[in-house]
C-alpha cells in the first residue's frame, strides 16, 4: 500500500536512509495503528513515530526501550501476529520486518505498557537480590508445591505461547558445499568473491534481509571508490550471478557442530503480508561444509552506569543504523556517552542530519584526536574525562547527570535520547561452538579465536581485524583466491572499556544494568562474588547473567570484568562462559519441520500390514512400528487366541511377520574384521552360507543388542538387530567405523525397509515353503539349522535363513518389500491348508520364553553382561579385542553374586507373575526388605500347562532349586528358581 511522507512518522528524516516512501505498510502496536516503510523493522517503524517504550523488564518490570538494531536485542521482545493462530511471542523488534496488517503487542505488562502494576517489584528490589530464589523458597517445605511453584510458573517467561495449532508449514533442506561463509559484511563478501573465483561451491549466509553487515550503519567507509553499502549490493549481485554461489539472506547460522556440520534457520515469509500457500514460513538448512569462514563481525557493548536502561538509551551503532538505513532519528536532542571513538561517528551522522547533539561524554581523558577535531568542527561539545552518573525520566529518558571523573560536582543535561558505546566485542560464538579455543587480547580487552578444532578460519572484526584494508586482505586470503579490492574508512577507531563505569563502582548500590533481559546489575555480580562464587560459570548461574535468550551478547564481557575486579584476578583466570547453540532463538517449527501431527511420531507399517488387519489382527506399538499382536477368532479373547496360536505353532506351524527386525548390510573386504570388533563372538570363522547368533556389548561390557548375522559372501554380511535397536545399532556401528576404525574398508547400509521378512515356524515349516522355493535343497543335510542362502521364492529374489526364535524347525523368508504381500499370501494359504495359523508378537514372546531365549531390553536392563544373561558361550575366549572386552574384565563384572537370568516356576501353576515384580528371600523380613532381583518376563504357557517366568536374580544360577518369594499387593507368591528353559530341553525340535 502507499502512504504520504507525513504519516510515516515525525522522526522520519526526509532524504535520509535507503527506503522508499512509495512502498509502505500499516501495522498496529498495542492496538494503535502506525504506517511504516517497506523494509522497516518493527523497531525502526516505532522509532519513526517517536515510540521508545516497548516493554517491561523480566524481574523488576522497569520500562524498557529499544537498545540495539540487531539480533542481540535484549529489551524489545514483542508478540507478532497475523491472526490468532499465526502469533509468535518474544520476537525481536530489531529483526522482525514490518508487513502490512501486522498486529504487534508488548509483553510482560498489566494492565498496560504505560501503567504496569508489576512495577511494584522495582520498589521491592532489595528483596529480589541475585540468588534470592535459592534462599527464599526453601521453607516451609510444604509451601513449595502449593504456593511457591505455582507463583513462579505464572511469573516465568516474557510472552504467552499461542494455544491454537500452527497453520503454517516449515521446510527442511540438506546441502553440501566447499565453503560456507557466515556473515555477508565486507569480510564475508570479500571471502566469497575469493572462494568463488577458485571454482569452489560457496554458500554465503547472512541474517539480515540484504548483505552489507556493518555497512548498514557505517556510511563513511568507501570500497573501490564507491559507498560501502552500494559496493556490497553490487558485489552480491555479481556473486548471485555465479553458478557456484548460493546467497541465503534472512538466514542465521545458529549452530556449528562436528565435522563441518552447520544448522541454518531461514526466515522465508515472516516479512511478507500475504505469503503464498506453497511457501514455508521458515526453512531449516543442514549443511556439511568442507571449510567454514566465519565473518560474524563484532557486537557493540553498552555502558554500565546508573539507570542505564531507560527507554531512549541505545547503542550508538543502532542509532546510526536507524538513521543511515531506515532514515529515522532516535531523538531531537541526543546525548552521547562513550569510551570508544565509534560513537563519535554516530554523533556526526546525526548532527549532519539536523539533530542536536547535547554533548559527547567520553570517560577517557584522551579520546582519538581525529574524532575530537571533527566534533569541534561540527560544533559538538566534547566532555572528555567525564561520566554519566545517572539519568532521569519515567517512561523515557529526559536528562543525564554528568560529572568529571573523580569529581562530585555534576551538571544536568536535557536529552530525549542517549546513545552509548563501550567498544566492540568480537562475535566468537560460532567459533566457540566449533570447539575452538580463545585467547585474551589484553591490549584491546577482548577474546579472539586462537586454536581451531575444525577446518575453519575467522576473518574481520570477529578475528580482531579492525582496519578495513587489513580486513579485506585477510578475507581474500581466507577464500583461497585473489581479490583486487581496496577500501578506506574515514576514522581509525580507538578506545573501549569493560566493566562498570564511574558512579557504578563497588562502593555504590545503584541499578547499573549489565544484563537487561534478566535484570542483572553490577551489584548483583559483586554479590555473587561475596557469596563465594569465584568461577564465571557459577556467577552466571547465581545471577542468571548471560542466561537469557540473547546469551549475554551484550553482558558477558561486562560481567566478567566486574567479577575479575572483585576477585582481584586477571580477567582470563576467572573463566569464560560457554557459547551454546542456537546463536539466536530458533522456532520449534523450524526444528520440527514436518514432524508434527501424524508425522510427529509416525507409525511404520510392514508390507503385510493391510493383510494382517484384514485377517483381524490386533496391533501393538513396538517402537515406531505397528506389529500384529495376536489374531483373535470369533469368540476369542486375547488369552484364548494366544493359547491357540502357541499350540498350533508347536503342533503344526505358524506364520509370523518379522519385517520390523533391523537389517544392516555390512559390505567390504574388512567386513569380517569389523564385525569381529563390534561383536563378542568371532566372524572370520563363519563360512559363507552360514549364520550365527551374535551379542553386541558397549564399552562397559553390558549387552547392547543381539541378533543373527548371516554371511552371504566373503565380503558381505546380512546383520539383523532387535526391532527397537535398529537405528542405534547402525549409529553405533557408524560411530566406531568413522572414529575408531576409519582404516577399515567397510560400508554400512540400512536395509530394514527393503526386505519383507516372513517367519515360518513349526514342524511343518519345510513342507509349507518347499513348493515355493526355487533352486535350493531344503533338506536337513543340505540346509541345516543356521544356514542362509540366496534363492528365489515364487520367482522373486530372496534370502532364506534357516533359523528359529521358537525352538521349532524354522525359516525366515526375506523378499523385496514390494513382493512381501504376495509371498505372505501364498505362504499363509499353504499354512492354513495344513492346519497352521498366523501368529503375533504375544505368541512369539511366549514361545521364545518357553525356550529361554532373551529379548534385549526386556530381559536385560543395561547392567547385564552376556554371562549374566546365560550367554557367556557367545563371548570369544580367543579374540584379543572387541568393543567391551576391557569392560567385561572389570572386577565388578566378574564377581560372584551378580544378578543372573534364571527361570521361575510358581508353586501354584495357575499364578502368573507380574513383570517387574521384586523378588525376596524372606517375605517376613522387616522393611526395607532386601531385593534379590525382579521378574523380567512372565506368561501363561499353554504348551507347558502352567505359568512360566524369567528373572534377574542375585547369584541366580547358584539358587536353582531354592524357593524365593514375590511379594504382591494382596499376597506373596512362592516361586522355585529353575533353569530358564522350560520346553524341549534337549533341543531336538529345532533340527526338524
Amino acid at each position: 500500500m502507499s502512504g504520504s511522507p507525513n504519516n510515516l512518522g515525525a522522526f522520519r528524516i526526509k532524504g535520509a536512509g535507503r527506503l522508499t516512501p512509495a512502498r509502505t505498510a500499516r501495522f498496529t502496536f498495542d492496538g494503535k495503528s502506525y504506517t511504516a516503510m517497506e523494509g522497516d523493522t518493527v523497531a525502526s517503524a516505532l522509532l519513526a513515530h517517536g515510540v521508545h517504550l516497548v516493554g517491561r523488564s523480566f524481574k523488576y518490570h522497569r520500562p524498557r526501550g529499544i537498545l540495539s538494531a540487531g539480533p542481540e536485542e535484549p529489551n524489545a521482545l514483542l508478540d507478532v501476529a497475523r491472526d490468532s493462530a499465526r502469533r509468535q511471542p518474544n520476537v525481536r523488534a530489531t529483526v522482525q520486518e514490518v508487513f502490512d496488517g501486522a498486529k504487534i503487542a508488548s509483553q510482560n505488562r498489566w494492565p498496560s505498557l504505560a501503567f504496569d502494576v508489576g512495577a511494584v517489584n522495582n520498589l521491592l528490589s532489595p528483596f529480589f537480590a541475585a540468588g534470592f530464589y535459592y534462599k527464599t523458597f526453601m521453607w516451609p517445605r510444604e509451601a513449595w508445591s502449593k504456593l511457591y511453584e505455582p507463583i513462579i510458573r505464572r511469573a516465568a517467561g516474557l510472552g504467552v505461547a499461542p494455544k491454537e495449532e500452527d497453520p503454517d508449514h516449515y521446510a527442511n533442506r540438506f546441502a553440501h558445499c566447499d565453503v560456507l561463509i557466515a556473515g555477508a559484511g565486507v569480510a564475508g563478501l570479500t571471502a566469497a568473491l575469493s572462494a568463488a573465483a577458485t571454482g569452489a561451491e560457496v554458500i554465503l549466509v547472512d541474517e539480515q534481509p540484504e548483505v552489507g553487515g556493518a555497512l548498514h550503519f557505517d556510511a563513511s567507509t568507501m570500497i573501490d571508490g564507491q559507498n560501502g553499502y552500494d559496493w556490497a549490493q553490487a558485489t552480491a549481485a555479481k556473486l548471485a550471478a555465479m553458478p557456484n554461489v548460493r546467497i541465503l539472506a534472512r538466514t542465521t547460522v545458529f549452530g556449528y557442530y562436528n565435522h563441518g556440520f552447520l544448522g541454518l534457520a531461514e526466515r522465508v515469509t515472516d516479512h511478507l503480508a500475504r505469503p503464498g500457500r506453497d511457501l514455508p514460513r521458515e526453512r531449516l538448512w543442514q549443511v556439511r561444509a568442507k571449510r567454514v569462514i566465519l565473518a560474524t563481525g563484532a557486537i557493540e557493548r553498552h555502558m554500565v552506569f546508573a539507570n542505564n536502561d531507560r527507554p531512549g538509551i541505545m547503542l550508538a551503532s543502532a542509532a546510526r543504523t536507524f538513521l543511515n538505513h531506515h532514515g529515522v532519528t532516535v531523538g531531537r536532542k541526543v546525548g552521547v556517552y562513550t569510551a570508544h571513538d565509534s560513537a563519535y561517528e554516530a554523533a556526526f551522522d546525526l548532527k549532519r542530519a539536523g539533530v542536536t547533539i547535547a554533548a559527547i561524554v567520553d570517560s577517557r581523558a584522551r579520546p582519538g584526536d581525529a574524532v575530537v577535531a571533527e566534533a569541534k568542527r561540527l560544533g559538538i561539545e566534547v566532555l572528555a574525562g567525564h561520566a554519566v552518573l545517572d539519568t532521569s525520566g519515567r517512561l523515557r529518558i529526559s536528562s543525564m547527570k554528568v560529572a568529571r571523573v573523580g569529581s562530585t560536582e555534576s551538571r544536568k543535561i536535557a536529552v530525549d535520547a542517549l546513545i552509548v558505546s563501550a567498544g566492540w566485542t568480537p562475535s566468537v560464538h560460532l567459533f566457540s561452538q566449533s570447539r575452538g579455543k580463545l585467547r585474551y587480547d589484553e591490549a584491546n580487552q577482548r577474546f579472539l579465536p586462537d586454536i581451531y578444532a575444525q577446518d575453519c578460519v575467522s576473518v574481520g572484526a570477529c578475528n580482531g581485524t579492525d582496519e578495513i584494508a587489513a580486513l579485506i586482505d585477510e578475507a581474500g586470503a581466507a577464500g583461497g583466491g585473489t581479490v583486487a579490492t581496496g577500501g578506506e574508512s574515514r576514522f581509525a577507531w580507538t578506545g573501549g572499556m569493560i566493566g562498570a563505569a564511574e558512579g557504578a563502582g563497588p562502593d555504590t548500590t545503584v541499578k547499573a544494568f549489565v544484563d537487561f533481559q534478566h535484570d542483572v546489575t553490577a551489584k548483583d555480580i559483586r554479590l555473587a562474588v561475596r557469596e563465594g562464587m569465584h568461577s564465571i560459570e557459577h556467577i552466571k548461574r547465581f545471577t542468571t547473567n548471560g542466561m537469557a535468550s540473547d546469551q549475554g551478547k551484550l553482558s558477558n564481557m561486562h560481567g566478567l570484568a566486574i567479577a575479575a575486579e572483585m576477585l582481584d584476578r586477571p580477567l582470563p583466570t576467572v573463566g569464560l562462559t560457554t557459547f551454546r547453540a542456537p546463536y539466536t532463538p530458533v522456532t520449534y517449527g523450524t526444528l520440527v519441520s514436518h514432524s508434527r501431527g501424524d508425522l510427529f511420531d509416525p507409525a511404520r507399517q510392514t508390507p503385510m500390514h493391510a493383510l494382517q488387519a484384514a485377517a483381524g489382527a490386533a496391533f501393538e506399538d513396538v517402537g515406531n512400528w505397528k506389529r500384529a499382536w495376536y489374531f483373535p477368532r470369533r469368540g476369542e479373547d486375547m488369552a484364548a487366541a494366544v493359547n491357540r496360536e502357541c499350540r498350533t505353532v508347536r503342533e503344526v506351524a505358524g506364520v509370523f511377520d518379522a519385517s520390523t527386525l533391523g537389517k544392516i548390510e555390512v559390505v567390504g573386504p574388512d567386513a569380517a574384521k569389523f564385525l569381529n570388533l563390534l561383536y563378542t563372538n568371532a566372524w572370520d570363522t563363519l563360512k559363507p552360507g552360514k549364520s550365527r547368533y551374535g551379542i553386541m556389548t558397549r564399552e562397559d561390557g553390558f549387552v547392547y543388542d543381539d541378533g543373527v548375522v548371516g554371511r552371504l559372501a566373503e565380503d558381505r554380511f546380512h546383520v539383523t538387530t532387535t526391532t527397537g535397536g535398529a537405528p542405534r545399532v547402525l549409529h553405533h556401528m557408524e560411530d566406531y567405523l568413522q572414529t575408531e576404525f576409519p582404516d577399515l574398508k567397510v560400508w554400512l547400509t540400512s536395509t530394514t525397509e527393503q526386505w519383507a521378512v516372513i517367519a515360518v515356524q513349526g514342524p511343518k515349516a519345510r513342507e509349507i515353503i518347499a513348493p515355493l522355493v526355487e533352486g535350493l535343497d531344503l533338506s536337513n543335510e543340505a540346509f541345516p539349522h543356521m544356514s542362509v542362502a540366496e534363492c528365489s521364492v515364487m520367482g522373486v529374489p530372496a534370502r532364506l535363513f534357516r533359523m528359529s526364535f521358537t525352538g521349532e524347525l524354522g525359516f525366515e523368508v526375506n523378499v523385496p518389500a514390494d513382493y512381501g504381500a504376495a509371498v505372505w499370501t501364498a505362504i499363509r494359504e499353504r499354512t492354513e491348508a495344513l492346519g497352521g495359523c498366523l501368529y503375533g508378537t504375544e505368541t512369539m514372546h511366549v514361545l521364545r520364553a518357553e525356550k529361554g531365549y532373551i529379548i534385549v531390553g526386556q530381559d536385560t536392563d543395561g547392567t547385564v553382561t552376556p554371562d549374566d544373561a546365560g550367554l557367556g558361550w557367545a563371548v570369544s575366549k580367543k579374540k584379543t579385542d572387541f568393543v567391551g572386552i576391557r569392560g567385561l574384565k572389570r572386577p565388578d563384572l566378574m564377581r560372584d553374586g551378580r544378578k543372573q537370568l534364571v527361570g521361575l516356576l510358581t508353586n501354584r501353576p495357575s499364578d502368573v507373575l507380574e513383570e517387574g515384580a521384586q523378588i525376596v528371600a524372606d517375605p517376613n523380613q522387616p522393611k526395607p526388605m532386601t531385593m534379590l532381583g525382579h521378574v523380567t518376563s512372565a506368561y501363561w504357557s499353554e504348551n507347558c500347562g502352567r505359568s512360566i517366568a524369567m528373572a534377574l536374580v542375585a547369584g541366580g544360577r547358584a539358587r536353582i532349586g531354592q524357593t524365593l518369594y514375590v511379594p504382591m499387593q494382596d499376597r506373596t507368591i512362592a516361586v522355585e528358581v529353575t533353569d530358564p528353559m522350560f520346553f524341549d530341553k534337549e533341543g531336538g525340535r529345532i533340527h526338524g
